[in-house]
């Protein structure tokens, strides 16, 4: 493998000064962890049937995190992890449907700035932006969430917003076994179940924990779409109403086996397989206008989706030259083979005039091999930890395209090949890093430097024939600074400084020539594009509230260089050059360069490039705390507000980064009755609206208010039952269209349409009974 000589020469020197002998140990006690002291598992009937509320963890990292265990979540029983993270600050969801929470944005900032982790491990995803659907993990699975708020030397720096690690249950911190059986009841009357079952004991000279999770994945939902001439909506020009089910099944499983070796070893083997089977109907009626005749439309549509996640990982870690050494060995992989098709038949006036269709297909595979070797041990009154981190990463995509016209009324669809496009991106990443931790006094800090190494390949394929490959190599060195002052046992302040990354979306790097994909103007990828940098602050303060309460404030600032934006390459569109044609035909120009010369192009081919800077700045603030102030020692509050703006330049002028919520607002409490072995709670969360703006078509989006609440009773400490309730306010998802032809059309602020568009789903209710045993 050809690597950059500095990553080469870091990694050599790096491994050297792990075989150091231990006498640098002797300036400071060893701080290396023992394998055979750790405290007792946590026994699962006590997260299970819960005696008391959870609250939001403190923990003694010194860089900024917040820790959110599953009990802080379980009462309002959520089934994913999407359905988690909406209550934690800063995190919103903006593109997903009502009801469902598949793309998690942290600082408003589209999914590809936030890093997804799995056990602190990176995971190849659904996303072209490459962000992962945390949708696809159910809450079952889950220990506890992390938000990681700056970058870290000792893990990858694809994490301009900030990283999100999903920690999964694992067979050395639990003990015990449990059953979770319940079903869902939708608006429509569906009812769906829900299972899952986890047990974890001695097992095989270790520890050995397991679990199956099966839940029926249904959403129903209304939309209605009103098409006018432009905003002024005088002049209605078509609508449509459509019926949307989504009705499909979820699979998924994880293993987690630790055992200890000789005095110091640990072996840790963890896996998880996530498999998501689905059917999407739709069924939409169109009515469109035009002149004085009246086209009508019916519109079935119809997708499968096929997708699976899995990852596996090994671990092992030592006592060795006076410090403790690990290995990691991880390899994920995520699968998508999925079919959509539309058909359309129209009737003028109520006689018959066409009958068409689409149809697609999506092959993908992306997978992810990993190898790090770290090391850590004392230094003086400090703790030193370096390694090196190997990545490779492949995505193998294939698009194919399908379509059929008819010749009469009733024929059947019989799909004809229409084109195949496929891509293979690659890349190898060698990243060492070092980094330090210490403590003087009341202050805690953290220093490290990551240095980060990418190579990558492309190559584009189109109906069988390879149409185009690039190489790119890029390297970016990445320091990080943490510092937190304990101010008092309550009081403490944190400072983080960090560079972070964000790579190019896939789409955006291969060169593929995209007929139509903003109005009339053309799109290519450029596999040249260099990746997005950000010098990042994040300054907070944070009070423990009692002995189980906190309150936090959080103010973040990044500086986003090389910022990746469309702009127009001077080239005509394939819509513009057919004109030229057609008009070279007619005999209205004797040649192609004379009707160019007489009717200027109004479309172009446009493409991607880093053209400037970008900045996000704003707030974070939340409260988790029981109002024992007020003598409520079973009542738990839990709020938090984030506030976020932004700046970028496109083509058009200044704006906000593209999806980005201006809010996201959480509020709720749970009363818990002692007495009855009973408890009750609720939940209310709003999120701002979002600005999009791309060549051709301006989008805002607006949420309604999402309402959701339960009642849970316990019996004994084994069992209980509780009933929750989502979407009690039907809250809405509208979305408001300014489409336009080409760029010249979208600068006179010219109109080819603009679109209302909302949709509701209704409330669901779920009850599920506990049991541990």
């Amino acid at each position: 493998m050809k690597r950059n000589a500095l990553a080469a020469g870091l990694s050599q020197a790096l491994f050297c000064m792990a075989m150091l002998p231990a006498s640098l140990a002797a300036i400071a006690q060893d701080q290396a962890p023992d394998a055979g002291a750790a405290a007792d598992p946590k026994q699962l009937d006590t997260i299970v049937v819960q005696a008391e509320i959870a609250y939001r963890n403190r923990t003694d990292d010194t860089a900024p995190t917040l820790v959110y265990d599953l009990e802080y979540f379980q009462r309002f029983e959520p089934n994913t992890v999407g359905d988690m993270l909406k209550r934690v600050p800063g995190v919103g969801f903006v593109g997903s449907d009502i009801m469902e929470f598949d793309g998690a944005q942290m600082r408003g900032l589209p999914g590809g700035y936030t890093q997804v982790l799995i056990n602190g491990k990176k995971v190849p995803g659904a996303g072209d932006d490459r962000s992962f659907w945390v949708d696809r993990i159910p809450a079952e699975m889950v220990d506890r969430v992390e938000i990681l708020r700056s970058n870290s030397a000792n893990r990858s720096g694809d994490a301009i917003a900030g990283a999100i690690n999903i920690v999964l249950r694992d067979a050395y911190e639990f003990d015990g076994s449990y059953v979770r059986i319940g079903a869902n009841r939708w608006y429509d009357g569906e009812v769906n179940p829900t299972f899952g079952a986890v047990t974890s004991g001695d097992a095989l000279g270790g520890r050995i924990l397991a679990g199956v999770n099966v839940q029926d994945r249904y959403r129903a939902k209304l939309k209605r779409s009103d098409r006018f001439e432009d905003p002024s909506m005088e002049e209605l020009v078509s609508w449509e109403d459509q019926t949307e089910v989504k009705d499909g099944r979820d699979y998924s499983a994880n293993l987690s086996y630790t055992a200890n070796v000789g005095d110091t070893g640990r072996l840790s083997i963890d896996g998880f397989y996530v498999k998501t089977d689905r059917d999407v109907t739709e069924v939409s009626f169109e009515e469109e206008y035009d002149d004085d005749d009246v086209i009508t439309s019916d519109v079935p549509g119809l997708a499968t989706v096929d997708q699976a996640n899995w990852g596996v990982g090994l671990e092992y870690r030592f006592d060795m030259a006076g410090g403790t050494t690990k290995f990691e060995l991880d390899h994920a992989r995520f699968t998508d083979k999925s079919w959509e098709s539309e058909e359309a038949h129209a009737y003028e006036n109520g006689e018959w005039d066409e009958s068409e269709a689409e149809a697609e297909y999506i092959d993908a595979k992306d997978t992810e091999s990993s190898f790090k070797i770290a090391h850590k041990r004392p230094v003086g009154a400090a703790e030193m930890e370096f390694g090196v981190d190997y990545r490779r990463k492949k995505r193998d995509f294939a698009f194919t395209t399908y379509e059929w016209e008819a010749d009469d009324e009733g024929d059947p669809v019989v799909y004809e090949l229409d084109g195949v496009v496929a891509s293979v991106i690659e890349e190898k990443r060698l990243d060492p890093y070092i980094q330090f931790n210490g403590k003087v006094g009341i202050l805690s800090w953290e220093a490290g430097l990551r240095y980060e190494t990418t190579k990558s390949d492309i190559r584009y394929i189109e109906d069988g024939e390879v149409e185009g490959s690039a190489s790119k190599d890029y390297n970016e060195l990445l320091p990080s600074a943490h510092l937190r002052w304990d101010l008092t046992d309550a009081d403490r302040i944190s400072l983080s400084l960090a560079k972070s990354v964000k790579r190019p979306n896939f789409n955006e790097l291969i060169p593929a020539l995209l007929d139509g994909e903003f109005g009339d103007n053309d799109y290519i990828g450029n596999p040249r594009l260099d990746p997005e940098t950000a010098n990042g602050i994040d300054f907070g303060y944070e009070r423990r509230l009692g002995k189980k309460g906190v309150v936090g404030i959080n103010f973040f600032y990044r500086d986003v260089k090389n910022l990746i934006e469309v702009i127009n390459t001077g080239a005509p569109s394939e819509e513009a050059l057919d004109n030229w044609e057609e008009m070279v035909e007619d005999g209205d120009y004797e040649t192609i360069e004379e009707a160019m010369a007489a009717e200027p192009a109004e479309s172009w081919v446009f493409t991607s490039a880093n053209v400037g800077d970008g900045k996000v700045y704003g707030v974070e603030f939340d409260l988790s705390t029981p109002l024992s102030v007020f003598g409520l020692d079973n009542t738990g509050v839990f709020l938090n507000y984030s506030y976020v703006k932004s700046k970028v330049d496109d083509f058009l002028g200044q704006r906000r980064f593209n999806e980005q919520a201006k809010s996201v607002f959480n509020i709720g409490f749970i009363q818990d009755l002692p007495s009855l072995a009973a408890s009750f709670g609720v939940s209310y969360r709003k999120q701002g609206d979002a600005y999009e703006r791309v060549l051709g078509e301006e989008v805002t989006v607006k949420y309604g208010e999402d309402l959701e609440a339960f009642v849970e009773k316990r019996f004994g400490k084994n069992v209980s039952l509780r009933l929750s309730a989502a979407n009690l306010l039907d809250a809405s998802k509208d979305e408001f269209f300014h489409k336009f032809d080409t760029l010249g059309d979208q600068i006179a602020r010219d109109y080819d349409e603009y679109e209302l568009e909302t949709e509701e789903a209704g409330p669901s209710y779920q009850l599920v009974l506990r049991w541990a045993f």
